[in-house]
């Protein structure tokens, strides 16, 4: 069975380049950049046992390359679903500003 333990969320900007896998890196980034996790020996787990499911919003899902992303997280298994989402801000120059969405949900499997 599959329990739930941590789920953090963050926010990424790309404001030069449109790049929507820049924005969701960034979104990974904010998500767990102030955890520090210190459960592991009470489980009796470690950080290589998590099972990461990892949600990005982003305008453009089709344009995010989900295995660039996940490297964004140095530990465990990661799953990524990309969804439609986020924000596109226009500008005069046409250089959009995108803002993408993650949410990082640490699982461990149990028996």
């Amino acid at each position: 069975m599959k329990n739930r333990y941590i789920t953090e969320m963050g926010m990424g900007t790309d404001v030069h380049g449109s790049d929507h896998t820049v924005a969701a890196e960034r979104a990974v980034f904010d998500a767990i950049h102030h955890s520090s996790l210190h459960f592991f020996t009470h489980l009796g787990k470690s950080a290589k046992d998590m099972q990461i499911d990892l949600m990005i919003g982003v305008p453009d899902p089709d344009s995010v390359d989900r295995a660039k992303v996940a490297k964004a997280l140095p530990y465990g298994t990661v799953s990524v679903n990309v969804c439609k989402g986020g924000l596109e801000i226009p500008t005069e120059d046409g250089d959009s500003i995108i803002i993408a969405n993650a949410g990082v949900i640490v699982n461990f499997n149990e028996t």
